[in-house]
C-alpha cells in the first residue's frame, strides 16, 4: 500500500472514530434532555397526586383520584393507574379505557419505597412507566402508575440518529475523497524524488535536479537536501573524474619520460656489449684508445640519463606526498639570507643567459613563516626554468613589497609564451608545445613549485608575452619585519 493510501486510510480511521464518538456523545446527550423534562413532568404530577390522597383507617383506606387531577393529567398526555393493595382494587384513566390497555401491576413486595421508571412497549406504543409507592404509615397500602407516551421523543430520536449516522457517513465519503486527493498533491514531489533518483540510476547526467516552488515545508526541505546532495555528489563525481583523468595523464607521461631515458641507457649498454665481445681484426673493432674514449661517452651518456631519471623520480616523489597531504613544517625564517645564498648558487648553474641580481631591499629584515629547504627548492626550479627557456639575453632576480606580502621576482628575456597557456602551466608534465621536444625537462618543476607556495600561504604572478620574456613573481605572507640598524 502506498503512503497516500496509509495517509487517507488512517484520516478517514481517525475521522470515523472522532465522528462516531461525537455522534454518539450528541445522541446520548439530546436523549437525556429530552426523557429528563418527562421525568420530571411524571414526577410532579405524581407528587400532586400523592399529597392530595386523605387515607384513613375510617374510610376503609379508600384511594381517590380527584377531578382536576385527571383533568390535568389528560391535557398532558399521561396515562394513570391507581392500585389498592388494602381493598385489591384498581381504577384506571379513561383513555386507557379507549385504549384497551393496562399496566402490569407488581407485587406489593416487589415495590420498593422510592419511586422508579421504566420503559414499556403496549400495543406497539412505547411509554415511560412511572411506579410511586402510596405508604400509610410505614406500610405500602398502594401503587400510583403514571405512564407518559414517548412515541414523539421516540420519532425524534430515530430521525436524529438517522440524521447522525447519513451525516457521518457523507462526511467520511467526503472527507476521504478530499484526503486522497490532497495526499497525492502533497506526494506529488516525492515521485519527482523518485522520478530524479531513477533517472540518476539508469543514466550518467548528475546534473538533473528536481524542480519545487511549493511551500518549504518538510517535502520542500526534503527537496531542497536532495537537491543539495546531488549537488555534492556531481562536485564528487567530477573531482573523482578529474582525478582518475590526471592520474591516466600523469601515468602516461611518467612513462614517457622514462622511456626516453631508459631507451638511451639500453641503446648504450647494448653498443658496449657487442663492442667489447668483438675480438681484434674483426670488422669494426676498435684499439684500447678508441674503445676507451667510445666507453667514456656512452657512460657519460648513461649516467647523464641515469640523473635525469633520478630527478624525475623525486620530482614524483615530491608530488606523490603532496598527494598524500604531506604538510611542511614551518617555523619563522628571514627571508634575506635565504634568497641570497640561493642567488649565489645560481652562478654554478648551466646557462647561456647572463645571471643578474637586482634590488632585494624590500625582503630585508622580512620573517616568513616557512621552510628554508623547500623555498630554495621553489627558487631554484624558477631560476632553472628561467636559464632553460632563455637561449640569449638576461635572467634578473630582485624583490618588491606589497602591504603585509613581500615578491620576489624573476625576470627573463627569453622565448616566453601566450596568456592561453598561463593556466596550463602549473599543471603536471605540460610543456609549452614550442619547447617540448626542444627543450630538456620533465614538465614537474613547476608543479612542486606551486604546491610549495600554496603550503606557504603565498601566490605566484605570471607576466608573459611571446618572444619578449617571462616574469615570475612569488609573493609570500610577512610575519612581521625586523628594522634593520
Amino acid at each position: 500500500m502506498s503512503i497516500r493510501l496509509r495517509l487517507t486510510a488512517w484520516y478517514t480511521g481517525i475521522l470515523a472514530i472522532t465522528l462516531i464518538m461525537f455522534g454518539a456523545s450528541i445522541y446520548g446527550i439530546v436523549r437525556y434532555n429530552i426523557f429528563l423534562e418527562v421525568k420530571k413532568k411524571v414526577e410532579e404530577h405524581g407528587a400532586q397526586i400523592e399529597k392530595a390522597q386523605n387515607v384513613s383507617l375510617s374510610q376503609g383506606l379508600d384511594l381517590q383520584m380527584e377531578r382536576n387531577q385527571i383533568l390535568r393529567l389528560e391535557d398532558a398526555r399521561i396515562f394513570w393507574q391507581l392500585n389498592n393493595y388494602v381493598k385489591n382494587t384498581t381504577r384506571i384513566s379513561e383513555g386507557m379505557l379507549n385504549r384497551e390497555m393496562v399496566f402490569p401491576v407488581p407485587n406489593i413486595d416487589q415495590i420498593g419505597k422510592k419511586g422508579v421508571f421504566q420503559n414499556i412497549n403496549i400495543n406497539g406504543n412505547s411509554y415511560l412507566l412511572y411506579e410511586r409507592p402510596l405508604v400509610y404509615g410505614n406500610t405500602i397500602v398502594g401503587l400510583l402508575q403514571l405512564a407518559a407516551d414517548t412515541n414523539a421523543e421516540n420519532r425524534i430520536m430515530d430521525q436524529l440518529k438517522t440524521v447522525l449516522l447519513f451525516g457521518s457517513f457523507i462526511t467520511i465519503a467526503v472527507a476521504s475523497t478530499f484526503g486522497l486527493f490532497l495526499a497525492r498533491q502533497s506526494m506529488a514531489p516525492i515521485g519527482k524524488v523518485i522520478e530524479a533518483a531513477n533517472g540518476i540510476q539508469k543514466g550518467t547526467d548528475l546534473s538533473v535536479r528536481i524542480e519545487y516552488d511549493g511551500p518549504s515545508d518538510e517535502i520542500g526541505r526534503l527537496i531542497g537536501t536532495v537537491n543539495n546532495m546531488l549537488a555534492r555528489t556531481e562536485g564528487f563525481y567530477k573531482e573523482l573524474d578529474e582525478a582518475y583523468a590526471n592520474q591516466r595523464r600523469f601515468v602516461s607521461d611518467a612513462s614517457h619520460e622514462l622511456r626516453t631515458p631508459l631507451t638511451t641507457i639500453r641503446g648504450n649498454v647494448d653498443l658496449l656489449k657487442k663492442i667489447w665481445v668483438r675480438e681484434e681484426g674483426e670488422p669494426g673493432a676498435m684499439d684500447e684508445e678508441q674503445l676507451r674514449k667510445f666507453s667514456l661517452e656512452a657512460v657519460s651518456d648513461i649516467a647523464d640519463e641515469a640523473e635525469r631519471m633520478s630527478r624525475l623520480i623525486n620530482d614524483m616523489l615530491s608530488l606523490a606526498r603532496a598527494d598524500a597531504g604531506q604538510t611542511i613544517e614551518k617555523q619563522p625564517q628571514l627571508l634575506e639570507p635565504i634568497v641570497e645564498e640561493v642567488v649565489r648558487r645560481a652562478n654554478f648553474l648551466p646557462r647561456k643567459a647572463l645571471w643578474l641580481q637586482g634590488d632585494l631591499s624590500a625582503i630585508q629584515g622580512a620573517y616568513i613563516d616557512g621552510n628554508k629547504d623547500y623555498l630554495q627548492q621553489m627558487l631554484f626550479i624558477f631560476i632553472e626554468n628561467a636559464f632553460k627557456y632563455t637561449p640569449e639575453g638576461q635572467v634578473v632576480i630582485d624583490a618588491v613589497k606589497a602591504e603585509e606580502q613581500v615578491g620576489i621576482r624573476i625576470k627573463d628575456t627569453g622565448i616566453g609564451m601566450d596568456r592561453s597557456e598561463i593556466p596550463q602551466i602549473f599543471e603536471r608534465f605540460y610543456r609549452a608545445d614550442p619547447s617540448r621536444g626542444v627543450t630538456q625537462g620533465t614538465g614537474l618543476g613547476l608543479s612542486i613549485a606551486k604546491w610549495i607556495i600554496d603550503e606557504h600561504q603565498g601566490s605566484v604572478e605570471v607576466i608573459t608575452r611571446r618572444g619578449e620574456g617571462t616574469t615570475f613573481v612569488i609573493w609570500l605572507p610577512v610575519v612581521f619585519n625586523e628594522q634593520p640598524e
